[in-house]
């Protein structure tokens, strides 16, 4: 019974781990967010907002929609709700998340292109929540696929 249990939940989970955990990071990230000063990630995101509205939202308002933002992504991929807009709207998030790269160079680089500083490391890891994410449309759209073709 327990081994029954055990495989019911694993064929629920284990198709979503990769979505589950990225869920994981954005509901993390994005809480620390509502926190003043909690979040390492919090002076660059207000400045990048910044630059990106030049200036029309208040940094108060601009960290707190962030947050939202990012917890409501967190916690659709980790309930899978709405999959691929989610998958789309984090998508449209990771890619303002390089935006530093090119507004602040000189914080992002020691020397520019290839030796990036701590932030330029922040930044960069984010490629691979950029692939996961990808691989989470395709993996959608080929199941789909699969799908309406056995019909």
């Amino acid at each position: 019974m327990i081994k029954a249990i055990f495989e019911n939940v694993k064929k629920k989970v284990q198709p979503n781990m990769l979505a589950m955990s990225i869920g994981v990071v954005y509901l993390w990230f994005g809480s620390l967010k509502f926190f003043p000063s909690l979040s390492p990630a919090e002076g660059l995101a207000i400045n990048t907002i910044r630059e990106l509205t030049f200036g029309i939202l208040p940094d108060s308002l601009s960290i707190f929609l962030l947050a939202i933002m990012e917890v409501c992504i967190g916690v659709f991929l980790l309930f899978n709700i709405w999959r691929r807009t989610t998958t789309m709207v984090a998508l449209f998030h990771m890619a303002l998340t390089f935006a530093p790269l090119l507004l602040f160079p000189s914080e992002s680089f020691q020397d520019a292109p290839l030796v990036p500083t701590l932030l330029g490391q922040y930044i960069g890891k984010n490629l691979i929540i950029v692939a996961a994410l990808l691989t989470i449309m395709q993996k959608r759209s080929f199941t789909t696929t699969i799908i309406k073709n056995k019909s």
